[in-house]
């Protein structure tokens, strides 16, 4: 019998050397002036600027994709699911008012297809450009006795920086503030397991897989612009959860939101999943951002202001609700 390799066993660290080696160029494109060294090592190495910070906080997240990747297997489409897990991550950092300053990723894969991984990376790093955060590492593990062939999955981590007395927690939000919603780009990566029993995967390959695959929204380098300009008392990133679950979790106790129907537009894809899926409306609400993927808090004052520099930014904004007194949750009217 033959002596067992690696490669036999399923795992081929050649293809893996390849791979690192394509990506190299791309991820350098990345590079902001803080990273120390390149990709390769056994670490990323980042200095932060410091100077002017009365006192430096570290903000950190991490998320997946989730089963939009069973979306993107179904398309053979790679090149946007990137995006979406620098989004989810990015995203949920700028919400403490906090910059993002580098990320990682970790991809499992049952069979190392590095053709169809560039195409993830090319998404990663246009996420990390279009976030201006450094990609500076990540992993590639090949695990044949745990995933099948064609079997992936996809994670994301994130670092960010705040000075302290500017940490955005909510505990400014008074009852009169103004809730402004910022356009989604669709259903960003949250129900697919919900959006995947709507559809027959006929649909999902066909008619509307490339609207299903559409990136999340990046909301990093323009609400980081508004702030230098509004103060923003709250935010929430409409993700898993939806309005009902999000919203809460960044307002004060004895404060609910309440949020007015038909004060923004809502996609049509959101009435096509509802359609076909025969969704109630609480479920669409608490499942997907439905339009709306992020919530902000300001002051009744400062609400037309801050809408009309979203604008000025290419980013569609509404007043789509008020803070009053009252038990916290989120009351849709």
């Amino acid at each position: 019998m033959a002596a067992w390799t690696y490669r036999k066993a399923g795992v081929d660290i050649d293809e893996a050397d390849r791979f690192i080696a394509r990506i190299k160029p791309m991820v350098k494109s990345t590079g902001r002036p803080e990273v120390m060294g390149t990709i390769g090592g056994f670490s990323g190495l980042f200095a932060p600027k410091l100077k002017g910070m009365k006192k430096p906080v570290l903000v950190s997240s991490t998320d997946g994709v989730g089963t939009k990747l069973l979306v993107a297997e179904a398309l053979k489409k790679y090149n946007t699911v990137g995006i979406d897990l620098v989004a989810m991550s990015v995203d949920d950092v700028v919400v403490l008012g906090a910059e993002p300053l580098f990320f990682l990723d970790y991809i499992a894969v049952g069979r190392l297809d590095s053709g169809a991984l560039t195409e993830v990376m090319k998404g990663i790093v246009k996420g990390c450009r279009e976030a201006g955060c450094a990609l500076v590492g990540g992993e590639t593990a090949e695990l044949p006795g745990l995933y099948a062939p064609g079997k992936w999955d996809l994670a994301g981590f994130c670092v960010g920086l705040v000075d302290a007395p500017k940490i955005i927690d909510g505990r400014a939000c008074r009852p009169g503030d103004k809730v402004i919603g910022l356009a989604s780009s669709g259903l960003h990566s949250n129900g697919f397991s919900l959006v995947r029993k709507a559809f027959s995967e006929k649909e999902l390959k066909g008619k509307y897989g490339r609207e299903l695959l559409r990136p999340t929204r990046i909301y990093t380098r323009p609400i980081l612009c508004v702030l230098k300009k509004i103060r923003i008392k709250s935010m929430a990133h409409i993700t898993g959860g939806g309005f009902y679950d999000n919203i809460p979790r960044v307002i004060p106790d004895r404060l609910r939101v309440v949020i007015r129907r038909g004060s923004w537009s809502i996609p049509p894809i959101f009435k096509t999943i509802r359609e076909k899926g025969g969704i109630g409306d609480r479920e669409m609400f608490r499942t997907f951002n439905m339009g709306v993927g992020m919530a902000l808090v300001t002051a009744a004052a400062d609400a037309d202001l801050t809408i009309a520099l979203f604008a000025k930014l290419g980013l569609k904004a509404w007043a789509i609700g008020d803070i009053e007194r009252g038990e916290r949750e989120v009351i849709l009217k």
